[in-house]
């Protein structure tokens, strides 16, 4: 079947632009503009279950961590949640004294009211109002005429100004939209812009965020920048406005669209860590930073632990980082091709005599990430790793971790190199077992312990074989996991967890593997325990793992053996 002739269908929804002496193509990126992270607002909307108060106070410290200093962190006048969580971060006072918060709120005077009420108290605020003014919305959505979206912008800016002079101790940024500007005539949008910041008194002193968004990816990304070049010359008040760029994904030109704005004069770039948000997603943050520091800029955001970042925003939005990720997937520095892994090879050793990171297939430097040189240097067949994962499940019923499947594709790899024989299950399940949970030289073995409650913590006291002496170590924790860390008081963090089941009925066993990275390291590692016991296969894990990190020499034993005293 063939695609029908789009023109009967279909017609451009973007205004062409008069711009023969653009400025933008000749330049170039040299700085980072301001980030925004739009995770906790425009990212939690767009997942199958939004996130509670746990979830978004766990990501925010970690935007934090990032080095974020405007979060949008919710919709407030429309979300309980969203209210409540403002709530908790202003009163238990977890906002950086350098961090703006930023809520969303539509042009509306009871939800503006409501919006403010849940700011009561913060240091720093962004107040984040928005409107449509594009044809199809003031037609077919809105029911107004040019003029009358204007006064609904001009109504909202009013009254954003009005109940911000009730919070003077508050140190307030406003920052306005108009939705769907890619499809908006430029002079409309223009005009509706300057109404904004005129109310709102603009200034070099008093700076206003105009938010330009491709809310809906219609054009090109050179279109796109042509629009905001024009914006960026035409706008009333430059000098007290920072310019700044949301772009969705539509086309799948989220990320050039804003490296191209930027080149055309934008101030800030909103999005998600990921890409994360309605439909395609908003712009991915990661991608474009590390694009910069790729080029000698820097981004001014940490993803010096990658690894870290990934489970964080894997457990709180249940959506998976693609392995394909241009910098964050598990396999984009995994060559499958013996000639990629030739030139690798050949290029480490000349890199080693080198300052400027000139490497063939690697635009990037892993370890800038918190990943390791293994996957590169030790390249997997090109049938390995799914071959092997689909026995493990087909036969055991076991799902490993991206990371573990890699990680062990090597070790059968190995195997298969050396014997030059097809590998069967009950083989890979041998092997399995051998390189994570038996795991050969055990420098820490569990002989017993004893798991209770204390005022809402767990404790445990376990007894360790460390070499030929035995030890008693006691632990509290949130749950037996980090009890049994907290016991044993090595410096290692908790990259991944999960737990599965193996058999049925009676003679069902629990699973659990994890992965545990070194403080001040790159280097991690997995450890699997199996028992009737749940909690008895994590404490197993973490001592498996733990014995192949000292194998690994990413541990020192003795110096373990000390602290465990």
């Amino acid at each position: 079947m063939m695609l029908k002739d789009p023109s009967k269908k279909y017609r451009r929804m973007y205004q062409r632009v008069d711009l023969p002496d653009r400025q933008w193509p000749n330049n170039e990126i040299n700085a980072a503009p301001i980030w925004m992270s739009t995770d906790l607002r425009d990212g939690n909307q767009a997942i199958f279950e939004p996130m509670d108060i746990e979830q978004k106070f766990k990501m925010f410290q970690m935007l934090v961590k990032i080095g974020f200093k405007h979060i949008e962190i919710g919709f407030p006048s429309a979300s309980q949640i969203d209210f409540d969580f403002t709530r908790k971060l202003i009163e238990e006072n977890h906002i950086p004294d350098d961090v703006y918060i930023e809520v969303l709120v539509q042009a509306r005077d009871h939800l503006i009211q409501r919006t403010f009420e849940s700011l009561e108290g913060a240091k720093r605020a962004i107040v984040h109002i928005y409107n449509a003014n594009s044809p199809t919305f003031r037609q077919k959505v809105l029911n107004v005429d040019i003029a009358g979206a204007k006064q609904l912008a001009v109504n909202a800016a009013q009254k954003v100004k009005e109940y911000a002079a009730q919070y003077p101790q508050t140190e307030w940024i406003f920052q306005y939209s108009p939705e769907c500007f890619t499809a908006t005539e430029l002079e409309v949008a223009k005009d509706v812009c300057d109404a904004v910041t005129e109310i709102w008194d603009a200034s070099p002193e008093n700076k206003v965020i105009l938010n330009l968004p491709a809310t809906v990816e219609v054009s090109t990304p050179n279109v796109y920048a042509d629009q905001i070049e024009w914006m960026h010359r035409n706008l009333a008040r430059r000098d007290g406005v920072i310019i700044s760029v949301h772009c969705h994904n539509d086309r799948g030109c989220g990320i050039a669209a804003s490296e191209l704005a930027i080149m055309a004069g934008a101030d800030r770039v909103e999005g998600c860590v990921f890409g994360n948000g309605e439909r395609t997603g908003n712009v991915d943050i990661a991608a474009i930073a590390l694009n910069m520091y790729s080029q000698g800029v820097a981004p001014h955001l940490d993803f010096s632990n990658v690894n870290e970042i990934i489970s964080t925003i894997e457990e709180c939005t249940g959506l998976p980082v693609h392995p394909r990720h241009p910098y964050a997937g598990d396999l984009v520095f995994t060559a499958f091709s013996g000639s990629h892994q030739d030139a690798i090879k050949k290029g480490f050793e000349f890199q080693k005599s080198q300052d400027i990171w000139d490497m063939p297939y690697l635009p990037i430097d892993p370890k800038d990430l918190g990943r390791s040189y293994d996957a590169v240097i030790r390249v997997n067949s090109q049938s390995g790793k799914g071959g092997i994962a689909y026995l493990l499940e087909s036969n055991y019923g076991i799902v490993l971790p991206r990371r573990l499947q890699i990680e062990f594709s090597q070790v059968v790899q190995q195997y298969t190199d050396s014997h030059g024989t097809e590998i069967s299950a009950e083989k890979i399940w041998d092997l399995f077992n051998q390189s994570y949970v038996y795991t050969g030289e055990n420098h820490y073995q569990v002989i017993n312990y004893r798991l209770s409650d204390h005022n809402g913590k767990q404790s445990v006291e376990v007894e360790v074989k460390a070499g030929d002496d035995i030890r008693q170590l006691s632990g509290q924790g949130t749950g037996p996991i980090s009890a049994i860390l907290n016991a044993l008081d090595l410096p290692v963090d908790v990259l991944n967890y999960e737990e599965k089941s193996i058999g049925h009925g009676a003679d069902a066993k629990a699973l659990a593997m994890i992965e545990l990275q070194v403080h001040g390291q790159t280097v991690s590692g997995f450890g699997v325990g199996i028992h009737d016991n749940i909690v008895t296969a994590s404490i197993e894990a973490i001592l498996a793992c733990i014995n192949r990190l000292i194998q690994k020499n990413a541990l020192d034993v003795d110096q373990l053996a000390a602290s465990a005293v």
